[in-house]
C-alpha cells in the first residue's frame, strides 16, 4: 500500500472518537459483511447516492482501501446513483491529497478515473453511473445508501441482499466557499474512519 495512503489510514484510526450514534448506524453494515464472510461468499458493496458524484465515490474508495488494509476478501466495491452526472473534480483532488494515485482514463463530460491505493493493486474505477449500469452488479450485493435523498427514493434496491442507510452530509454545501477544501477533506476523513472501523470488526475464518 502507498506510504502516503498508509499515513492517512493511521491518522484516521482513532475509533474512540466515533459517536455512539454512528457506531449503531455502522453495525448493520458490519453484520451484513460478516454474514457474507461466514457463508464464504464474495462481498459486493454498492454505495448509492443521488448523483453518484461525491459521497458514494468516497465510500467506494475507502471501503475498498479499508478491506485491503485489513485483508478482508474477496470483496469488490461499487457506486451508483439514481441519475448519472460526473465524479466531482474536488473529490479527486481530495483523494490525491490523502495519498491516492489518480489517473484520468477518458476525457469527457463524465470522465473515467483509475484510483490506486497500491502500485500493485487493481485500480478502483470511478465514474458517475446509475445503479443499474452494466458496470455494477445485478444481484448478490449489499446496497449502502449514503444520502437521504437516495434513501427516501430507493425503498427497494433490486438485486440487493441487504439495504443499509448510512448517510453523510454532502460536502457540496461548501462549493464556491473559502472552506471548500477543508469541508471535502473532513467528509473524506469521516468516511475513511468509519470504513476502517467497519472492516476492523470483520472476523475472517
Amino acid at each position: 500500500m502507498n506510504a502516503s495512503v498508509l499515513q492517512t489510514i493511521k491518522a484516521q484510526q482513532n475509533f474512540t472518537l466515533l459517536p455512539t450514534e454512528r457506531l449503531k448506524k455502522l453495525q448493520p453494515l458490519i453484520q451484513a459483511i460478516q454474514n457474507k464472510v461466514n457463508q464464504h461468499k464474495t462481498i459486493r458493496l454498492n454505495f448509492i447516492c443521488t448523483h453518484n458524484s461525491r459521497r458514494s465515490h468516497l465510500a467506494q474508495v475507502w471501503a475498498q482501501t479499508a478491506a485491503a488494509y485489513y485483508k478482508i476478501e474477496p470483496i469488490t466495491c461499487f457506486s451508483g446513483g439514481t441519475v448519472a452526472t460526473a465524479l466531482h473534480p474536488k473529490i479527486i483532488k481530495t483523494l490525491e491529497s490523502q495519498g491516492f494515485d489518480v489517473y484520468k482514463n477518458i476525457e469527457a463530460e463524465n470522465p473515467i478515473y483509475f484510483i490506486k491505493f497500491d502500485a500493485n493493486a487493481l485500480p478502483i474505477i470511478g465514474f458517475s453511473k446509475p445503479i443499474q449500469h452494466p458496470f455494477n452488479p445485478e444481484s448478490n450485493f449489499i446496497a449502502v445508501l449514503t444520502c437521504n435523498d437516495a434513501d427516501q427514493n430507493c425503498p427497494i434496491v433490486f438485486g440487493a441482499d441487504a439495504r443499509i442507510a448510512l448517510t453523510y452530509q454532502d460536502p457540496k454545501v461548501a462549493d464556491g466557499q473559502p472552506n471548500q477544501t477543508e469541508v471535502y477533506l473532513q467528509r473524506s476523513q469521516q468516511i475513511a474512519t468509519e470504513m476502517l472501523y467497519v472492516f476492523s470488526q470483520i472476523k475472517m475464518p
